[in-house]
């Protein structure tokens, strides 16, 4: 107990009321996520391509959203109102899945209208998650001691209990991944779709209540709002920033005091001090769109660059569940694995390691590099960057095995497409996924929150969510491209063949490893000359 409150330290009662109110929330949206390509192919009846494109696709727009709320969320409304009103969009979106669900199983309706309502009703708990995940932690961020917010002789002491925070919120985060990945597979697989999607609803609806009756206990900090400016100010202002973008003279101002106070720590560039002076001044002739776009454009190299990692995180809830189906999955006489299930090694993975991270992880490289805080922000991204390609190729070579077992078995006539090959093969890509997160996810959120001013800390966990989104998007695209020039002799030649024992999946993992290497090596060497020092 004293190691847990010591690890704990520096978090008051609304930080941990949140803590377990984003959980629940992970645990409403994976208990649907996590699932879903499966819902699609076996109820929907879609491809497996197709229905791997639309989770990518929907989980893009989700993780998208969120850059448009924030920038209102920060500048015209306060976090707390935009959490209820998100969370009302969020609760409608689940309880319209729950229905479609029950509807389709229970109500013979038009096809057409069934795919529909399926597509509100996702898109709409998009909606509001867009608002409702970067409002809540920023809202959570703010619960910290006023001290931490400003930069003192206490700078290192501030940035240690936000590395805490933010290591703790995920950790909340995704034991409610575990539960929803876990338990509601196996409820959706077994109990049936209404009931799997149904319960995901009512603790969501749950957790809005939590989240009401803690009010007195919250800090409430309003947004400050922007001057509205007129037609031909915002014009003018506009051309002003493409003038000065494309005469490369967009960049952080090392000197002025207000960017000083309001980032809380060194700017990510070491660059010329007569840049833009006073970046991030309250100009009265400064549009607020440019100033977002002033305080974004530096980040911009970082998050590209982030963008094949996300990626890697789309297989486990398309093609790494696709393989899991074909795989034994009993233990004992009666029971399967339901492959979503899975996903739940990351989660694990996550919960057992995230506590031992300041235990064993910083004490030993502080040692080793003789710094006080162990590793950097960047280092640590890095790290998780490395065990994602680590993870892909070991993937891809599960995946090879299981195509020679799978052709052995056609080349004797057996039929069956599930192959002789426990599904825990899987698990070692699984968790490296997971040890990967707990350096790269973490650090992303630390980072893109530490790099933008006070007022913006909410488009800076959008900014970290945008990456996850465009990731999806890519992904979806590059299964697009994949399947374009490796079906052109045919169907049956796409790696992605619905028929798994035809698939060359291993093929696309080992260009997932390509892509995330270059990645990683840019990333290395970009940091090479760009020291961040957070």
């Amino acid at each position: 107990m004293a190691g847990g409150h010591r690890l704990t330290a520096g978090l008051n009662k609304p930080i941990v009321l949140l803590i377990v109110i984003a959980g629940v929330e992970r645990f409403a949206f994976k208990g649907v996520a996590s699932n879903l390509v499966t819902y699609l192919t076996d109820v929907v009846k879609m491809s497996n391509s197709s229905a791997a494109k639309m989770v990518n696709s929907w989980c893009g727009f989700t993780s998208m959203v969120p850059l448009v709320v924030a920038p209102l969320a920060d500048s015209y409304w306060d976090r707390y109102t935009t959490v209820q009103s998100a969370a009302l969009l969020y609760a409608l979106g689940l309880v319209m899945l729950a229905s479609t669900a029950l509807g389709w199983l229970l109500i013979p309706i038009g096809k057409v209208s069934s795919s529909a309502l399926l597509h509100w009703s996702l898109y709409l708990i998009s909606l509001g998650q867009g608002g409702y995940n970067p409002s809540l932690q920023a809202f959570g961020a703010d619960q910290l001691d006023d001290g931490d917010e400003l930069p003192s002789n206490k700078t290192d002491h501030s940035s240690d209990k936000r590395r805490l925070f933010f290591q703790w919120w995920y950790f909340g985060i995704c034991c409610g991944s575990l539960l929803g990945v876990s338990l509601m597979s196996y409820i959706q697989d077994t109990l049936g779709w209404g009931l799997g999607f149904a319960i995901p609803a009512i603790s969501f609806l749950a957790s809005i209540a939590i989240f009401l009756l803690g009010n007195r206990f919250y800090k409430h900090k309003k947004a400050k709002n922007v001057d509205n400016k007129s037609t031909e100010n915002m014009t003018q202002t506009v051309k002003t920033t493409l003038s000065r973008m494309f005469c490369g003279k967009i960049d952080l101002d090392r000197n002025s005091d207000v960017a000083e106070l309001e980032l809380q720590e060194k700017p990510l560039f070491d660059a010329d001090p007569e840049g833009m002076e006073g970046l991030y001044e309250k100009s009265e002739n400064e549009n607020h769109l440019v100033q977002i776009a002033k305080m974004v454009l530096p980040l911009l190299p970082v998050w590209t660059m982030l963008l094949m990692f996300a990626v890697i995180f789309q297989q486990p809830p398309t093609f790494f569940t696709k393989q899991g189906m074909t795989m034994k999955r009993n233990i004992g006489s009666k029971f399967k694995i339901p492959p979503a299930a899975l996903q739940s090694a990351i989660t694990v993975s996550i919960i057992l390691l995230m506590p031992l991270y300041d235990i064993l992880f910083i004490p030993l490289t502080r040692i080793l590099t003789q710094n006080e805080k162990g590793i950097s922000v960047i280092q640590r991204m890095g790290i998780g960057m490395f065990l994602s390609v680590i993870a892909m190729v070991i993937a891809a070579l599960t995946e090879r095995k299981r195509l020679e077992l799978s052709r052995q078995m056609v080349a004797s006539d057996l039929l069956s497409e599930t192959v002789p090959l426990s599904i825990f093969w899987l698990l070692p890509q699984y968790i490296l996924l997971g040890i990967s997160d707990i350096f790269t996810v973490v650090g992303m959120q630390e980072f893109f929150y530490s790099e933008v001013p006070l007022r913006f800390r909410t488009m800076g966990i959008a900014l970290y969510t945008s990456v996850f989104g465009v990731g999806s998007f890519l992904s979806a695209l590059l299964i697009s491209l994949v399947e374009c020039f490796t079906s052109s002799g045919g169907r049956e030649n796409s790696w992605f063949n619905d028929d798994m024992r035809n698939s060359r999946l291993d093929s696309y993992y080992w260009l997932l490893a390509i892509l995330d290497s270059v990645s990683f090596v840019g990333f290395v060497i970009f940091f090479r000359f760009h020291k961040s020092r957070i």
